[in-house]
């Protein structure tokens, strides 16, 4: 089994989104069983609540919802294009988490009850994918993966190193949320291997809040190779190889 993982793209009006098409050329080309998107994907600027006023000012809910749908579009273009024609399709199973920044949306429905019917989880176009509401888990093959993961006796999330996140959670996991990468493996008595993954930035443009000591980030998606109970071979696709290969 394959696994196309995409950490958190960060869409919004007035940055680039060519390197949605480089993926969706790079998953023709792999041809993974899932392909897994761990949400804020949908960055919902207009919603930011840790804004200032003037930093929203002229954002709009529905050209942040726009600006995610059509870099989706030159996600699912390349398998569309593929597809065409073809007796033997390639149909990946699609999951797409929802992170704390399409949770924005929500929160500010709940909030404004107004808009209920205005708004909901079908603004985001997600017609395709399973969709997982924010910080609901699933697995596959022992692999659990969540935008995030929370301790389940304050909900606040686990802090520390992908180590640290590995003792703490006991469970084999992939989330995004953070910047970067972060691996971790714990080898059990008992033979078998636990693995953490922490991988979240997959976009060209760069973040205003980073400093200059946090420019430098792993930019990218992850590819996990022959899953298995509840492991995998790790392979990591930089977007700067992406654009080389599929640009």
């Amino acid at each position: 089994m394959k696994i196309l993982v995409i950490p958190d793209t960060q869409c919004r009006p007035g940055v680039r989104t060519d390197h949605m098409t480089w993926i969706g050329r790079c998953a023709v080309d792999l041809k993974p069983d899932f392909i897994i998107h761990l949400g804020d994907h949908f960055d919902m600027p207009s919603l930011n609540t840790w804004s200032k006023s003037i930093e929203v000012e002229g954002k709009r809910v529905i050209e942040d919802l726009e600006s995610g749908k059509k870099s989706l579009a030159k996600l699912l273009a390349p398998i569309d294009d593929y597809n065409k024609g073809k007796k033997n399709k390639f149909l990946p199973g699609k999951h797409f988490l929802m992170g704390n920044h399409e949770e924005r949306l929500f929160r500010y429905i709940k909030e404004n009850p107004c808009l209920e019917g205005v708004f909901s989880e079908q603004s985001f176009g997600l017609d395709g994918w399973s969709v997982h509401k924010f910080l609901e888990t699933f697995q596959i093959k022992g692999i659990w993966f969540s935008h995030y993961f929370v301790n389940p006796n304050s909900s606040r999330p686990w802090a520390g190193t992908a180590h640290s996140k590995l003792k703490n959670i006991g469970l084999s996991f992939v989330m995004g949320h953070q910047q970067g990468l972060d691996l971790a493996v714990r080898a059990l008595p008992n033979g078998k291997q636990q693995r953490g993954l922490v991988a979240g930035s997959c976009y060209l443009h760069r973040e205003n809040y980073r400093t200059p000591q946090g420019k430098e980030s792993f930019q990218g998606i992850i590819i996990l190779n022959d899953v298995r109970d509840s492991t995998y071979d790790l392979m990591e696709l930089s977007l700067r190889y992406l654009k080389r290969k599929f640009g």
